[in-house]
Protein backbone atom coordinates (compact mmCIF):
# COMPACT_ATOMS: atom_id res chain seq x y z
CA UNK A 1 0.00 0.00 0.00
CA UNK A 2 2.85 2.45 0.65
CA UNK A 3 6.70 2.65 0.02
CA UNK A 4 9.26 4.69 1.67
CA UNK A 5 12.44 5.49 -0.26
CA UNK A 6 15.81 3.81 1.24
CA UNK A 7 16.54 7.72 1.57
CA UNK A 8 14.39 8.59 4.23
CA UNK A 9 14.61 5.09 6.03
CA UNK A 10 18.53 6.47 6.18
CA UNK A 11 17.58 9.98 7.36
CA UNK A 12 15.80 8.28 9.85
CA UNK A 13 18.71 6.08 11.39
CA UNK A 14 20.87 9.35 11.88
CA UNK A 15 18.31 11.46 13.14
CA UNK A 16 17.49 8.97 16.45
CA UNK A 17 20.40 7.64 16.80
CA UNK A 18 20.84 10.99 19.46
CA UNK A 19 17.86 9.69 20.72
CA UNK A 20 18.87 6.49 22.16
CA UNK A 21 20.02 7.69 25.98
CA UNK A 22 17.25 9.50 26.93
CA UNK A 23 14.78 8.12 29.40
CA UNK A 24 11.62 8.49 32.02
CA UNK A 25 14.29 11.19 33.76
CA UNK A 26 14.67 14.01 31.16
CA UNK A 27 17.34 15.69 33.20
CA UNK A 28 20.10 15.06 30.36
CA UNK A 29 17.63 15.48 27.57
CA UNK A 30 19.51 18.02 25.98
CA UNK A 31 22.28 15.77 24.88
CA UNK A 32 20.38 13.93 22.85
CA UNK A 33 19.02 16.79 20.79
CA UNK A 34 22.24 16.71 18.38
CA UNK A 35 21.74 15.73 14.79
CA UNK A 36 25.11 13.51 14.65
CA UNK A 37 25.29 14.59 10.88
CA UNK A 38 25.78 17.89 11.71
CA UNK A 39 22.65 19.03 9.56
CA UNK A 40 21.31 21.99 11.67
CA UNK A 41 17.52 22.04 11.88
CA UNK A 42 17.44 24.60 9.04
CA UNK A 43 18.83 22.46 6.87
CA UNK A 44 16.19 19.89 7.35
CA UNK A 45 13.08 21.82 7.37
CA UNK A 46 12.55 21.20 3.47
CA UNK A 47 9.81 18.60 3.05
CA UNK A 48 9.74 18.42 7.34
CA UNK A 49 12.07 16.65 6.98
CA UNK A 50 13.48 18.01 10.26
CA UNK A 51 10.50 16.28 12.23
CA UNK A 52 9.58 13.70 9.85
CA UNK A 53 13.02 11.81 10.41
CA UNK A 54 11.88 11.00 14.03
CA UNK A 55 8.63 9.32 13.03
CA UNK A 56 9.67 5.49 11.59
CA UNK A 57 11.20 5.40 15.34
CA UNK A 58 7.93 6.37 17.01
CA UNK A 59 5.66 3.73 14.72
CA UNK A 60 8.28 0.93 14.88
CA UNK A 61 8.94 0.82 18.82
CA UNK A 62 5.34 0.33 19.77
CA UNK A 63 5.22 -3.23 18.99
CA UNK A 64 9.12 -3.06 19.08
CA UNK A 65 10.93 -4.35 16.66
CA UNK A 66 12.95 -0.68 14.99
CA UNK A 67 16.20 -1.88 15.34
CA UNK A 68 15.58 -5.46 14.18
CA UNK A 69 16.71 -6.40 17.66
CA UNK A 70 13.74 -9.21 18.60
CA UNK A 71 14.61 -9.91 21.69
CA UNK A 72 13.77 -6.59 23.25
CA UNK A 73 10.30 -7.50 21.88
CA UNK A 74 10.63 -10.73 23.59
CA UNK A 75 11.24 -8.88 26.93
CA UNK A 76 8.92 -5.95 26.25
CA UNK A 77 5.58 -7.92 25.30
CA UNK A 78 6.39 -11.39 24.52
CA UNK A 79 7.26 -13.13 27.74
CA UNK A 80 4.93 -10.99 29.35
CA UNK A 81 1.20 -10.10 27.43
CA UNK A 82 1.88 -12.30 24.85
CA UNK A 83 1.65 -15.42 27.26
CA UNK A 84 -0.71 -13.85 29.66
CA UNK A 85 -3.30 -13.33 27.20
CA UNK A 86 -3.55 -16.70 26.74
CA UNK A 87 -2.11 -16.75 23.04
CA UNK A 88 1.66 -17.65 23.15
CA UNK A 89 3.59 -20.06 25.93
CA UNK A 90 7.15 -20.59 25.64
CA UNK A 91 9.27 -24.39 24.93
CA UNK A 92 12.12 -22.38 26.73
CA UNK A 93 12.48 -23.70 30.16
CA UNK A 94 13.90 -20.00 31.00
CA UNK A 95 15.86 -19.58 34.53
CA UNK A 96 14.63 -22.94 35.20
CA UNK A 97 10.71 -22.24 35.37
CA UNK A 98 11.00 -19.43 37.52
CA UNK A 99 10.36 -16.38 35.73
CA UNK A 100 7.16 -14.74 34.34
CA UNK A 101 5.92 -17.45 33.01
CA UNK A 102 4.86 -19.31 36.34
CA UNK A 103 4.42 -15.72 38.11
CA UNK A 104 7.72 -15.01 39.60
CA UNK A 105 8.18 -12.22 37.77
CA UNK A 106 11.98 -11.02 36.83
CA UNK A 107 12.97 -7.18 37.80
CA UNK A 108 15.24 -7.60 34.91
CA UNK A 109 12.87 -8.44 32.15
CA UNK A 110 10.01 -6.07 33.57
CA UNK A 111 11.29 -3.00 33.11
CA UNK A 112 11.35 -2.89 29.04
CA UNK A 113 7.64 -1.91 28.19
CA UNK A 114 8.98 1.12 30.48
CA UNK A 115 11.76 2.03 29.06
CA UNK A 116 11.46 1.82 25.42
CA UNK A 117 8.41 3.62 25.52
CA UNK A 118 9.92 6.52 27.38
CA UNK A 119 13.55 5.60 24.68
CA UNK A 120 12.08 4.98 21.75
CA UNK A 121 8.56 6.91 21.73
CA UNK A 122 8.00 9.54 24.32
CA UNK A 123 11.96 10.74 24.00
CA UNK A 124 11.38 11.69 20.06
CA UNK A 125 7.84 12.94 20.56
CA UNK A 126 9.40 14.92 23.06
CA UNK A 127 11.73 16.31 20.32
CA UNK A 128 9.65 16.86 17.51
CA UNK A 129 7.79 19.21 20.23
CA UNK A 130 11.13 21.34 20.57
CA UNK A 131 11.54 21.65 17.33
CA UNK A 132 8.01 23.12 16.96
CA UNK A 133 5.54 20.70 15.33
CA UNK A 134 2.63 22.43 17.00
CA UNK A 135 2.63 25.77 15.53
CA UNK A 136 4.87 24.52 12.46
CA UNK A 137 2.75 21.83 11.29
CA UNK A 138 -0.02 21.01 13.58
CA UNK A 139 -1.04 18.05 11.35
CA UNK A 140 2.57 15.91 11.83
CA UNK A 141 1.64 17.02 15.43
CA UNK A 142 -1.78 15.46 15.09
CA UNK A 143 -0.31 12.00 13.75
CA UNK A 144 2.44 12.00 16.95
CA UNK A 145 -0.11 12.72 19.31
CA UNK A 146 -2.29 9.85 17.98
CA UNK A 147 0.86 7.81 18.50
CA UNK A 148 1.92 8.79 21.40
CA UNK A 149 -2.07 7.61 23.23
CA UNK A 150 -1.55 4.48 21.22
CA UNK A 151 1.79 3.72 22.75
CA UNK A 152 1.28 5.15 25.98
CA UNK A 153 -2.29 3.54 26.93
CA UNK A 154 -0.30 -0.28 26.25
CA UNK A 155 2.47 1.14 29.42
CA UNK A 156 0.14 2.27 31.73
CA UNK A 157 -2.11 -0.98 31.10
CA UNK A 158 0.90 -2.90 32.21
CA UNK A 159 2.12 -0.66 35.18
CA UNK A 160 -0.75 1.55 36.34
CA UNK A 161 0.49 4.77 37.13
CA UNK A 162 3.15 5.75 34.88
CA UNK A 163 5.25 9.79 34.51
CA UNK A 164 2.91 11.14 31.62
CA UNK A 165 1.65 14.74 31.82
CA UNK A 166 5.24 16.34 33.50
CA UNK A 167 7.05 14.09 30.95
CA UNK A 168 10.02 16.58 29.53
CA UNK A 169 10.20 19.32 32.20
CA UNK A 170 13.04 18.77 33.11
CA UNK A 171 15.08 18.15 36.70
CA UNK A 172 16.08 15.13 38.48
CA UNK A 173 12.79 13.21 38.59
CA UNK A 174 9.40 12.27 37.07
CA UNK A 175 6.31 12.33 38.78
CA UNK A 176 4.28 9.80 38.04
CA UNK A 177 0.45 10.01 37.19
CA UNK A 178 -2.68 8.09 38.40
CA UNK A 179 -4.27 6.04 35.43
CA UNK A 180 -7.24 8.19 35.59
CA UNK A 181 -5.47 10.90 34.93
CA UNK A 182 -3.67 9.75 31.95
CA UNK A 183 -6.86 8.67 30.54
CA UNK A 184 -7.85 11.85 30.88
CA UNK A 185 -5.55 13.23 28.98
CA UNK A 186 -5.40 10.47 26.60
CA UNK A 187 -8.85 11.73 25.41
CA UNK A 188 -8.12 15.22 25.32
CA UNK A 189 -4.96 14.63 23.02
CA UNK A 190 -7.05 12.74 20.63
CA UNK A 191 -9.31 15.58 20.41
CA UNK A 192 -6.74 17.72 19.40
CA UNK A 193 -5.16 15.44 16.71
CA UNK A 194 -8.61 14.99 14.97
CA UNK A 195 -8.88 18.82 15.10
CA UNK A 196 -5.92 19.30 13.60
CA UNK A 197 -5.73 17.06 11.04
CA UNK A 198 -9.32 17.71 9.79
CA UNK A 199 -7.94 21.34 9.66
CA UNK A 200 -5.65 20.27 7.64
CA UNK A 201 -7.69 18.15 5.27
CA UNK A 202 -9.81 21.23 4.77
CA UNK A 203 -7.34 23.58 4.22
CA UNK A 204 -5.22 21.53 1.58
CA UNK A 205 -7.64 18.65 0.45
CA UNK A 206 -5.49 15.87 -1.30
CA UNK A 207 -2.07 16.96 0.15
CA UNK A 208 0.17 14.18 1.98
CA UNK A 209 3.26 16.37 3.12
CA UNK A 210 3.74 12.72 5.93
CA UNK A 211 3.61 10.70 3.25
CA UNK A 212 7.30 9.56 3.19
CA UNK A 213 7.91 9.31 6.79
CA UNK A 214 4.22 7.23 7.13
CA UNK A 215 4.81 3.16 7.78
CA UNK A 216 0.82 2.71 7.96
CA UNK A 217 -1.36 4.87 5.62
CA UNK A 218 1.10 6.23 3.18
CA UNK A 219 0.05 9.71 4.73
CA UNK A 220 -3.62 9.90 4.44
CA UNK A 221 -4.40 11.89 6.98
CA UNK A 222 -8.53 10.45 6.82
CA UNK A 223 -6.98 7.10 7.93
CA UNK A 224 -5.18 8.33 10.67
CA UNK A 225 -8.71 10.35 11.71
CA UNK A 226 -10.58 6.44 11.23
CA UNK A 227 -7.45 5.26 13.70
CA UNK A 228 -7.76 7.83 16.24
CA UNK A 229 -11.51 7.83 16.60
CA UNK A 230 -11.35 3.92 17.03
CA UNK A 231 -8.28 4.01 19.55
CA UNK A 232 -10.98 6.58 21.30
CA UNK A 233 -13.85 3.58 21.01
CA UNK A 234 -11.44 1.48 22.56
CA UNK A 235 -10.08 3.21 25.47
CA UNK A 236 -13.23 4.36 26.35
CA UNK A 237 -14.40 0.58 26.98
CA UNK A 238 -11.59 -0.39 28.88
CA UNK A 239 -12.55 2.24 31.67
CA UNK A 240 -16.56 1.58 31.46
CA UNK A 241 -16.12 -0.41 34.82
CA UNK A 242 -14.14 2.71 36.52
CA UNK A 243 -15.77 5.95 35.11
CA UNK A 244 -19.12 4.60 33.07
CA UNK A 245 -20.09 8.41 32.33
CA UNK A 246 -17.05 9.19 30.65
CA UNK A 247 -16.87 5.79 28.77
CA UNK A 248 -19.92 6.61 27.44
CA UNK A 249 -19.42 10.02 26.40
CA UNK A 250 -15.93 9.30 25.02
CA UNK A 251 -17.41 6.15 23.32
CA UNK A 252 -20.63 7.73 21.54
CA UNK A 253 -18.17 10.56 20.34
CA UNK A 254 -16.17 8.13 18.41
CA UNK A 255 -19.34 6.44 17.06
CA UNK A 256 -20.69 10.07 16.32
CA UNK A 257 -17.65 11.77 14.66
CA UNK A 258 -17.54 12.48 10.53
CA UNK A 259 -14.13 11.05 10.24
CA UNK A 260 -15.49 7.67 10.62
CA UNK A 261 -13.86 3.83 12.76
CA UNK A 262 -11.58 1.48 10.66
CA UNK A 263 -14.57 -0.37 9.10
CA UNK A 264 -12.46 -2.62 6.43
CA UNK A 265 -9.13 -4.86 6.40
CA UNK A 266 -7.49 -1.50 4.60
CA UNK A 267 -8.04 0.21 7.03
CA UNK A 268 -5.95 -2.06 9.20
CA UNK A 269 -3.12 -0.33 11.43
CA UNK A 270 -0.24 -2.40 10.27
CA UNK A 271 3.18 -0.53 10.76
CA UNK A 272 5.55 -1.70 7.82
CA UNK A 273 8.81 -0.72 5.95
CA UNK A 274 12.27 0.90 6.81
CA UNK A 275 13.38 -2.63 6.99
CA UNK A 276 11.31 -3.44 9.47
CA UNK A 277 11.36 -7.24 10.61
CA UNK A 278 8.63 -9.19 12.82
CA UNK A 279 10.09 -10.16 15.70
CA UNK A 280 7.61 -12.99 16.32
CA UNK A 281 9.47 -14.81 13.17
CA UNK A 282 12.71 -15.08 14.55
CA UNK A 283 11.12 -16.06 18.04
CA UNK A 284 9.36 -18.51 17.23
CA UNK A 285 11.10 -19.94 14.52
CA UNK A 286 12.96 -23.51 14.58
CA UNK A 287 15.84 -22.59 12.47
CA UNK A 288 15.55 -18.97 14.77
CA UNK A 289 15.04 -19.24 18.77
CA UNK A 290 12.18 -21.90 18.92
CA UNK A 291 11.00 -19.81 21.80
CA UNK A 292 7.31 -19.81 21.80
CA UNK A 293 4.84 -21.55 20.58
CA UNK A 294 0.86 -22.06 21.26
CA UNK A 295 -0.62 -21.83 24.63
CA UNK A 296 -3.14 -24.28 25.66
CA UNK A 297 -5.94 -21.62 25.67
CA UNK A 298 -5.55 -20.95 22.04
CA UNK A 299 -5.54 -24.50 21.73
CA UNK A 300 -9.25 -25.10 23.48
CA UNK A 301 -10.72 -22.42 21.57
CA UNK A 302 -9.35 -22.62 17.78
CA UNK A 303 -9.49 -26.50 17.87
CA UNK A 304 -13.18 -26.68 20.33
CA UNK A 305 -14.69 -24.15 18.02
CA UNK A 306 -13.13 -25.69 14.66
CA UNK A 307 -12.48 -22.23 14.08
CA UNK A 308 -10.58 -21.65 10.16
CA UNK A 309 -7.94 -19.64 11.47
CA UNK A 310 -6.12 -22.22 13.16
CA UNK A 311 -3.89 -23.42 10.50
CA UNK A 312 -3.43 -19.00 10.12
CA UNK A 313 -2.31 -18.69 13.21
CA UNK A 314 -0.39 -21.83 14.14
CA UNK A 315 1.71 -24.78 12.75
CA UNK A 316 0.44 -27.85 13.05
CA UNK A 317 2.90 -29.54 15.98
CA UNK A 318 5.76 -31.65 14.30
CA UNK A 319 5.86 -34.17 17.21
CA UNK A 320 2.11 -35.30 16.44
CA UNK A 321 1.40 -34.69 12.89
CA UNK A 322 -1.96 -33.47 11.87
CA UNK A 323 -2.75 -31.52 15.10
CA UNK A 324 -2.08 -28.65 16.81
CA UNK A 325 -0.94 -28.70 20.43
CA UNK A 326 -0.65 -25.36 22.85
CA UNK A 327 1.24 -25.12 26.07
CA UNK A 328 -0.25 -24.80 29.69
CA UNK A 329 1.17 -21.20 30.94
CA UNK A 330 3.38 -22.15 34.29
CA UNK A 331 3.92 -25.77 33.47
CA UNK A 332 6.96 -27.39 34.40
CA UNK A 333 8.94 -27.39 31.44
CA UNK A 334 11.68 -29.29 29.98
CA UNK A 335 14.73 -28.71 28.39
CA UNK A 336 14.52 -27.99 24.71
CA UNK A 337 13.67 -30.26 22.97
CA UNK A 338 11.24 -30.91 25.47
CA UNK A 339 8.24 -29.09 24.33
CA UNK A 340 9.84 -27.62 20.81
CA UNK A 341 8.00 -30.03 19.16
CA UNK A 342 4.46 -28.36 19.82
CA UNK A 343 2.60 -26.40 17.29
CA UNK A 344 4.83 -22.74 16.58
CA UNK A 345 3.26 -19.41 15.21
CA UNK A 346 2.56 -20.32 11.44
CA UNK A 347 5.75 -19.41 9.64
CA UNK A 348 5.98 -23.26 7.94
CA UNK A 349 2.69 -24.07 5.83
CA UNK A 350 0.47 -21.00 5.60
CA UNK A 351 4.00 -18.40 6.61
CA UNK A 352 1.30 -16.28 8.12
CA UNK A 353 3.66 -14.84 10.25
CA UNK A 354 7.20 -14.07 7.96
CA UNK A 355 10.19 -12.20 8.45
CA UNK A 356 8.48 -9.03 6.75
CA UNK A 357 5.18 -9.18 7.96
CA UNK A 358 3.45 -6.14 9.50
CA UNK A 359 3.37 -5.46 13.26
CA UNK A 360 -0.42 -5.06 13.89
CA UNK A 361 -1.96 -2.33 16.15
CA UNK A 362 -5.42 -2.42 15.53
CA UNK A 363 -8.03 -4.27 13.23
CA UNK A 364 -11.54 -2.79 11.50
CA UNK A 365 -12.64 -6.36 13.38
CA UNK A 366 -11.47 -5.52 16.74
CA UNK A 367 -13.79 -2.10 16.10
CA UNK A 368 -17.00 -4.57 14.79
CA UNK A 369 -16.66 -5.82 18.38
CA UNK A 370 -16.18 -2.90 20.22
CA UNK A 371 -19.47 -1.55 18.15
CA UNK A 372 -20.70 -4.75 19.15
CA UNK A 373 -20.34 -4.16 23.21
CA UNK A 374 -21.31 -0.76 22.42
CA UNK A 375 -24.61 -1.94 21.22
CA UNK A 376 -25.05 -4.17 24.37
CA UNK A 377 -24.21 -1.74 26.60
CA UNK A 378 -26.92 0.67 24.82
CA UNK A 379 -24.47 3.23 23.67
CA UNK A 380 -25.80 5.97 20.93
CA UNK A 381 -25.08 5.36 17.32
CA UNK A 382 -23.15 2.03 17.25
CA UNK A 383 -24.38 1.48 13.22
CA UNK A 384 -26.23 -1.99 14.04
CA UNK A 385 -27.42 -4.56 16.85
CA UNK A 386 -25.08 -5.91 18.93
CA UNK A 387 -26.05 -9.47 16.36
CA UNK A 388 -25.04 -7.54 13.08
CA UNK A 389 -21.74 -6.28 14.66
CA UNK A 390 -20.45 -9.11 16.22
CA UNK A 391 -21.11 -10.99 12.81
CA UNK A 392 -19.48 -8.38 10.97
CA UNK A 393 -16.65 -8.64 13.19
CA UNK A 394 -15.88 -12.46 12.77
CA UNK A 395 -16.57 -12.08 8.87
CA UNK A 396 -13.90 -9.09 8.69
CA UNK A 397 -11.62 -11.33 10.17
CA UNK A 398 -12.16 -14.28 8.68
CA UNK A 399 -11.61 -12.03 5.55
CA UNK A 400 -8.18 -10.56 7.26
CA UNK A 401 -6.69 -14.38 6.95
CA UNK A 402 -8.38 -15.40 3.82
CA UNK A 403 -10.70 -17.91 5.25
CA UNK A 404 -13.73 -16.02 4.75
CA UNK A 405 -15.77 -18.54 2.94
CA UNK A 406 -16.29 -20.35 5.92
CA UNK A 407 -17.78 -17.60 7.40
CA UNK A 408 -21.56 -18.51 7.25
CA UNK A 409 -20.95 -22.30 8.84
CA UNK A 410 -18.79 -20.87 11.67
CA UNK A 411 -21.06 -17.94 12.84
CA UNK A 412 -24.12 -20.56 12.65
CA UNK A 413 -22.16 -22.96 14.78
CA UNK A 414 -24.51 -23.65 18.18
CA UNK A 415 -22.77 -26.49 18.92
CA UNK A 416 -18.80 -26.36 18.99
CA UNK A 417 -17.35 -24.98 22.44
CA UNK A 418 -14.28 -25.14 23.64
CA UNK A 419 -12.47 -28.21 24.57
CA UNK A 420 -10.52 -29.59 27.62
CA UNK A 421 -7.05 -29.73 27.56
CA UNK A 422 -4.39 -32.53 26.98
CA UNK A 423 -0.88 -32.49 27.51
CA UNK A 424 0.54 -35.98 26.22
CA UNK A 425 3.88 -35.43 27.78
CA UNK A 426 2.37 -34.84 31.68
CA UNK A 427 -0.67 -35.05 32.44
CA UNK A 428 -0.07 -32.98 35.65
CA UNK A 429 -0.95 -30.33 32.63
CA UNK A 430 -4.41 -31.40 31.60
CA UNK A 431 -7.57 -29.46 32.44
CA UNK A 432 -11.34 -29.42 31.80
CA UNK A 433 -12.68 -26.66 29.56
CA UNK A 434 -12.36 -23.37 30.55
CA UNK A 435 -15.93 -22.20 29.14
CA UNK A 436 -18.95 -23.34 27.53
CA UNK A 437 -19.70 -21.04 25.22
CA UNK A 438 -20.60 -21.55 21.29
CA UNK A 439 -20.23 -19.30 18.42
CA UNK A 440 -23.68 -18.55 17.25
CA UNK A 441 -25.25 -15.48 18.45
CA UNK A 442 -28.42 -16.11 20.78
CA UNK A 443 -30.17 -12.94 21.32
CA UNK A 444 -32.41 -13.85 24.29
CA UNK A 445 -29.12 -14.59 26.36
CA UNK A 446 -28.11 -13.16 29.91
CA UNK A 447 -25.87 -9.50 29.10
CA UNK A 448 -22.67 -11.78 30.45
CA UNK A 449 -23.13 -14.25 28.01
CA UNK A 450 -23.19 -11.72 25.08
CA UNK A 451 -20.54 -10.12 26.42
CA UNK A 452 -18.50 -13.65 26.94
CA UNK A 453 -19.54 -14.41 22.69
CA UNK A 454 -18.25 -10.67 22.02
CA UNK A 455 -15.02 -10.60 23.66
CA UNK A 456 -13.66 -14.24 23.34
CA UNK A 457 -13.96 -13.37 19.23
CA UNK A 458 -12.85 -9.97 19.49
CA UNK A 459 -9.72 -12.07 21.55
CA UNK A 460 -9.40 -14.69 18.58
CA UNK A 461 -9.62 -11.93 16.18
CA UNK A 462 -7.10 -9.51 17.52
CA UNK A 463 -4.59 -12.67 17.20
CA UNK A 464 -1.51 -12.12 18.12
CA UNK A 465 -1.95 -8.37 19.82
CA UNK A 466 -0.80 -10.06 23.29
CA UNK A 467 -0.65 -6.54 24.71
CA UNK A 468 -4.75 -5.42 23.92
CA UNK A 469 -5.43 -9.21 24.33
CA UNK A 470 -4.47 -9.47 28.30
CA UNK A 471 -5.57 -5.92 29.06
CA UNK A 472 -9.32 -6.83 28.09
CA UNK A 473 -9.09 -10.21 29.32
CA UNK A 474 -8.54 -8.43 32.85
CA UNK A 475 -11.39 -5.74 32.06
CA UNK A 476 -13.91 -8.53 30.96
CA UNK A 477 -12.63 -12.09 32.94
CA UNK A 478 -13.02 -12.90 29.26
CA UNK A 479 -11.95 -15.26 27.70
CA UNK A 480 -11.80 -18.20 30.31
CA UNK A 481 -7.99 -19.05 30.14
CA UNK A 482 -6.59 -21.87 31.43
CA UNK A 483 -4.88 -20.67 34.97
CA UNK A 484 -1.39 -20.88 35.35
CA UNK A 485 -0.06 -24.68 36.16
CA UNK A 486 2.77 -23.58 38.94
CA UNK A 487 1.93 -19.88 40.59
CA UNK A 488 5.60 -19.38 42.24
CA UNK A 489 4.44 -15.73 43.29
CA UNK A 490 4.72 -16.79 47.30
CA UNK A 491 0.96 -15.76 47.15
CA UNK A 492 1.19 -12.23 45.46
CA UNK A 493 -0.78 -13.45 42.54
CA UNK A 494 -4.40 -15.24 42.62
CA UNK A 495 -3.99 -18.30 40.23
CA UNK A 496 -7.81 -17.95 39.87
CA UNK A 497 -7.83 -14.34 39.30
CA UNK A 498 -4.96 -14.63 37.25
CA UNK A 499 -2.24 -11.37 36.81
CA UNK A 500 -3.40 -8.01 37.02
CA UNK A 501 -0.14 -6.41 36.04
CA UNK A 502 3.78 -5.60 36.29
CA UNK A 503 5.85 -4.22 38.97
CA UNK A 504 7.33 -1.17 38.64
CA UNK A 505 10.75 -1.27 37.21
CA UNK A 506 13.76 -1.67 39.60
CA UNK A 507 15.94 1.41 37.39
CA UNK A 508 13.30 3.64 38.78
CA UNK A 509 13.27 2.63 41.93
CA UNK A 510 16.85 3.38 41.92
CA UNK A 511 16.44 6.50 39.84
CA UNK A 512 13.35 8.07 41.12
CA UNK A 513 12.41 6.42 44.35
CA UNK A 514 10.02 9.24 45.75
CA UNK A 515 8.02 9.49 43.04
CA UNK A 516 7.92 5.55 42.56
CA UNK A 517 6.72 5.77 46.27
CA UNK A 518 3.94 8.51 45.38
CA UNK A 519 2.93 5.89 42.40
CA UNK A 520 2.29 3.20 44.87
CA UNK A 521 -0.13 5.11 46.60
CA UNK A 522 -1.55 6.01 43.40
CA UNK A 523 -1.72 2.47 42.57
CA UNK A 524 -3.88 1.87 45.78
CA UNK A 525 -2.10 -1.38 46.61
CA UNK A 526 1.06 -2.72 46.85
CA UNK A 527 3.86 -3.14 43.80
CA UNK A 528 3.58 -6.48 42.76
CA UNK A 529 1.49 -8.43 40.15
CA UNK A 530 -2.01 -9.14 41.97
CA UNK A 531 -3.00 -5.44 42.77
CA UNK A 532 -5.57 -4.45 40.13
CA UNK A 533 -5.25 -1.37 38.18
CA UNK A 534 -7.91 1.54 38.23
CA UNK A 535 -9.82 0.34 35.65
CA UNK A 536 -9.78 -3.10 36.29
CA UNK A 537 -12.91 -3.21 38.51
CA UNK A 538 -14.49 -6.75 39.74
Amino acid sequence: MKKISNKYRALALVALTALLGAGACTKNFEEYNTDPTGLTEDQLKPDFNFIGGFYPQIQSSIYYNYNNTTWEYQLQQNLIADVYSGYMMSANPFRGNISNLTYSLVNDWNGFPFSLAYNRVMAPILEVKRRGAQSVAPDFWGVALILKVEAMHRVTDIYGPIPYSQYGQGGTTSAYDSQESIYKRFFLELDTAVTNLKAYIASKPGATPFAKFDMIYGGDYKQWIKFANSLRLRLALRIVKADPATAKAQGEKALADNGGLLETNNDNVMVSGFGIRHPLYTITNKDGWSDISMNASMESYLGGFHDPRIGKYFDPASDYPGQYKGIRIGGSITAKPGYSGFSTLAYKETKSIRDNSPLQLMTAAEVYFLRAEAALRSWANPGGTAQELYERGITTSLSQWGVADQASEYMNDAVSKPAAYVDPKNAANNAPAPSAITVKWDDGATFDTKLERVITQKWIAIFPEGQEAWSEFRRTGYPRLFPVVNNLSNGTISTTIQIRRINFPQAEYVANQAEVQKAIQLLGGPDNGGTRLWWDKL
